[in-house]
């Protein structure tokens, strides 16, 4: 027999190449068709259970990097967490209602207002439905396991009766009510808005500062006199009604070459350079609380009056601490106005039109355009001291990326001051990662105004309000209790289709309607109040864990949905829905840039998977420190296809070695246990990781090890011994042993990251007992190897690289050609370590430092090698150099070589 074949070489039809494209939906069908999702259930059937509450992203468009990431992330946790012994319920969820789904069933050809709503709502639905089918498939090609058969929506009828329950709960503790308060309002939704809603841009705002004729001054300041303010809204300027000043500020009254004009003492140089003032003299000073009650002259409308009122958010940081105060456009303006009992007008509709009266130049303009018609007005007056462009951040619609205004209108709200300091208690007792998440939402809630939850649409859960024959809203548990009903026998859609009657109880009387007449509100609930009372609709509906263990979101869900959440949750129950809560940053581009379909800097995950694979993805996600803004480009892919090939070349010559695998009594070497020491400390990181939601720890730890101490040395050092030892050699067992637990334990370390890898892997690991790698148990974490081991390891591999770079030396000089025609020798060896290698012996070090000669001195100072050309005869099997040789048929033999074709 030929020597070449009696070689021992790696065995079995592990591919080199991935092929994951092709490989990845096979296995999504093979994931589905044998039921992994519940049978990971059932393998953990009486085990604690660990919920992961999916927070639901909106049922529009394809998913982008942002998705992925957060799809990835989450499936990392599921999967991880069953393999170390919980119960891991998963229901995917959708947000389904909203502006947005309108405005593209609108853009079809549906004409909103001309369709009965009925009908409309039902376009939304269908059109909901197929948005959530697509998003779905697109979820399940990235490999991530869950409930799809019985996913939550917002839209279905047993979660809006689950939703109007806490409602009812919330309304019937005092926490809802009716008000008319200036909200974000959105001219361009024609609905008001959440804080949640709201986006900030830069635009460029025409600002004025507009003098006051005083026209009492109750005998302080004089009736020449003229009080300054500065505003970025000229077009609020017609619904003024006061100008407030702080009480404790000291206020000047100036004379000027421009008059006698009154503001903040402290702004004289700054207002005198801005204003062009010259001349400028002070006649006298005032606390603001002097001023209190004196009145000017509307700019604009002469026989209006403008009432100098007190509050503390008057600031002296710009402007000129008199503060143009308008209850309609402003909600502190609102605030201090109602103390002085001034109320808003009304005189700009929802469309953003402002409504003046007849005769009025600024009646029918949108606010926009009245804003220079304002300014024209006040030059013509002569009430315009100075008019300035500046840039400044400015709120909008975060859908309609268009600007909106504060606009006072009948809104229902949820209060947050009653409940405010128990939400503050109820974050401190969460577990945030990162850390600073606690502070950022504690600052989300301490400045949280009362939330805005109505909103002027149709496509949505109604706010589930009668009304009697006086305005009466009526608030009472029978009544709650029957819509609630309602909406879980027939979907919420039933408000719409009904008369109000037949929506209240049988037989309902109420003394406010004596002759038994009723009608219903007409707005729906924000969104946010939807997935925000998703712990009553899916985890209470269905019996699942509650408070929920973690939520895994963006972090711009502080303002979104974990607030909405704490809120609902804590006002009903007194808890906060989930016990832990991680972030992660948004996706960017490779220039740190955020991707965008104008810019044309997008990257589709959709077209990752389908071209690299889902593995790759998923890669990607396990290597960013998500806990900030994460990068990701076609280089930045590229990297992670190289990585990927490494563990997967790595795999598969580990897999080759092992086919034949059986577990038996082993004797480790010293490298051995070096190795098996090295990855027990990459097994303890990996496993942390895991428990910690450290991703990148896990991919940090196992990468460099396979690619470098395993594929780049461990493996290279193994393979003489694997290819030429007999089959019953010790030290082959014990290295093919030592492969096998590493490459088990690594197929079960990566598989949350990199499950499609990890299944294909496992198929074909000897002596598996499970249907899929997801169902075995993730390692533990042990301390079964002493530090010193460690310790004594990196000594050896500080030894190993001197040796390393002696023969490097050597063959560049053509001393040597392989290694194994090096006659190596170490001097100088450290005493500990050099009696740790001598209790190997000789043929063992040979191999260590795959030499054919090896000598080494122990002594003192710093360890040297030198190499010279091996002296002897070439093993024409095993290509190394010995003294002594048996003749065969194709050349000399060594010793070993010999009794292993003997054997």
């Amino acid at each position: 027999m030929a020597y070449k074949e009696t070689l021992h070489m790696p065995t079995g039809d592990f591919p080199m190449r991935a092929g994951l494209s092709q490989k990845e939906p096979i296995l999504v069908q093979k994931w589905q068709d044998m039921h992994l999702y519940e049978k990971m259930l059932q393998e953990r059937e009486g085990c604690e259970e660990y919920v992961l509450h999916d927070g639901p992203p909106y049922a529009n468009g394809d998913i982008h990097c942002g998705h992925a990431l957060n799809r990835c992330l989450k499936d990392f946790v599921i999967r991880s967490h069953a393999m170390m012994g919980y119960k891991t319920p998963f229901v995917f969820g959708w947000d389904t209602h909203g502006l947005p789904i309108e405005v593209k069933v609108t853009k079809s050809g549906v004409d909103r207002k001309a369709t009965p709503i009925v009908e409309f709502r039902k376009i939304c639905e269908e059109y909901a439905k197929t948005q959530v089918e697509h998003q779905k498939k697109q979820i399940q090609r990235l490999g991530c396991l869950g409930d799809y058969d019985h996913p939550y929506l917002t839209l279905l009828p047993e979660f809006e009766a689950k939703q109007v329950e806490v409602f009812a709960s919330m309304a019937l503790k005092g926490l809802i009510f009716k008000g008319l308060k200036p909200v974000y309002w959105s001219w361009s939704s024609e609905s008001a808005l959440a804080e949640a809603e709201v986006e900030y841009a830069d635009v460029t705002s025409k600002t004025c500062y507009i003098p006051f004729d005083v026209k009492d001054g109750k005998g302080i300041l004089d009736e020449d006199a003229q009080v300054v303010i500065w505003t970025t809204t000229p077009w609020t300027i017609p619904s003024n009604q006061g100008i407030t000043l702080n009480p404790r500020f000291e206020y000047g009254l100036f004379s000027t070459s421009k008059g006698k004009l009154l503001f903040l003492a402290s702004m004289k140089e700054k207002l005198s350079d801005e204003l062009g003032l010259e001349n400028v003299r002070l006649l006298k000073k005032f606390k603001g609380e002097e001023l209190e009650g004196i009145t000017c002259v509307h700019p604009l409308y002469p026989n209006k009056q403008s009432l100098l009122m007190l509050a503390d958010f008057v600031t002296d940081d710009s402007g000129t601490g008199c503060v143009h105060t308008d209850p309609d456009h402003g909600l502190d303006d609102f605030n201090v106005s109602a103390k002085y009992g001034l109320k808003p007008q009304g005189l700009v509709d929802d469309k953003g039109i402002m409504r003046m009266g007849e005769g009025d130049p600024l009646d029918g303009l949108f606010y926009e355009k009245g804003n220079d018609k304002v300014i024209e007005m006040l030059k013509e007056n002569g009430h315009l001291l100075k008019q300035i462009d500046i840039v400044h951040s400015y709120p909008h619609d975060w859908r309609t990326k268009k600007p909106v205004i504060f606009r006072a209108t009948p809104q229902w709200f949820c209060s947050i001051e009653p409940i405010r300091e128990d939400l503050l208690k109820a974050i401190k007792t969460i577990k945030w990662v990162p850390s600073w998440g606690e502070a950022k939402m504690v600052n989300m809630i301490k400045d949280r105004a009362d939330w805005c939850i109505s909103r002027q649409r149709v496509w949505g859960v109604p706010i589930p309000i009668f009304y009697c024959e006086d305005g009466t809203p009526i608030l009472e548990k029978e009544v709650f209790d029957r819509v609630a009903s309602l909406f879980r026998e027939h979907g919420s859609s039933i408000w719409f289709e009904k008369e109000a009657k037949e929506l209240l109880p049988e037989g309902y009387t109420n003394p406010h309607s004596p002759n038994g007449q009723f009608t219903k509100e007409k707005d729906i609930m924000d969104v946010w109040f939807d997935s925000g009372s998703s712990w009553n609709g899916v985890l209470n509906e269905r019996g699942m864990k509650y408070p929920s263990t973690l939520y895994l979101e963006g972090n711009d869900q502080y303002r979104g949905w974990f607030n909405s959440s704490l809120i609902t949750s804590l006002a009903v129950n007194g808890v906060a829905p989930f016990k832990e809560c991680v972030t992660h940053g948004f996706v960017m581009d490779e220039k740190w840039q955020k991707m965008s379909k104008s810019a044309g800097n997008g990257i589709d995950p959709n077209k990752i998977a389908n071209e690299y694979g889902a593995d790759i993805l998923r890669l990607w996600a396990a290597s960013v420190d998500y806990k900030a803004d994460a990068r990701i480009s076609e280089s930045i892919i590229a990297s992670i296809t190289d990585n990927y090939r490494k563990i997967r070349n790595t795999f598969k010559f580990m897999l080759g070695n092992i086919a034949s695998y059986q577990k038996e009594s082993v004797d480790y070497s010293l490298l051995d246990r070096f190795v098996l020491a090295e990855f027990e400390e990459v097994k303890n990181k990996a496993v942390k990781g895991y428990e910690e939601y450290d991703f990148s720890a896990v991919t940090n730890a196992l990468i460099p090890f396979l690619s470098s101490t395993m594929s780049s040395f461990y493996l290279d050092y193994a393979k003489d011994i694997l290819y030429c030892d007999s089959l019953s050699s010790s030290r082959r067992k014990a290295i093919v042993d030592v492969i096998y637990r590493i490459c088990k334990d690594s197929c079960l370390l990566l598989n949350p990251i990199l499950p499609f890898t990890m299944e294909e892997v496992y198929s074909y690991l000897p002596l598996r007992e499970k249907e899929s790698v997801q169902l075995e148990e993730m390692p533990k974490i042990t301390h079964e190897y002493p530090a010193s081991l460690k310790e004594d390891f990196a000594s050896f591999l500080k030894l190993r690289s001197i040796a390393l770079k002696a023969m490097e030396e050597s063959r560049a000089k053509g001393e040597i050609g392989s290694s194994s025609e090096a006659d190596l020798t170490l001097e100088n060896v450290d005493s500990k370590l050099f009696h740790l290698l001598k209790e190997e012996g000789d043929e063992a070090l040979k191999n260590l430092f795959m030499v054919s000669y090896f000598q080494m001195e122990e002594g003192l100072g710093e360890a040297k090698a030198s190499v010279k050309k091996a002296e002897g005869t070439l093993c024409a099997r095993c290509r190394h150099i010995v003294k002594e040789t048996v003749e065969g048929e194709e050349g000399p033999l060594c010793h070993r070589c010999f009794e292993a074709m003997e054997k």
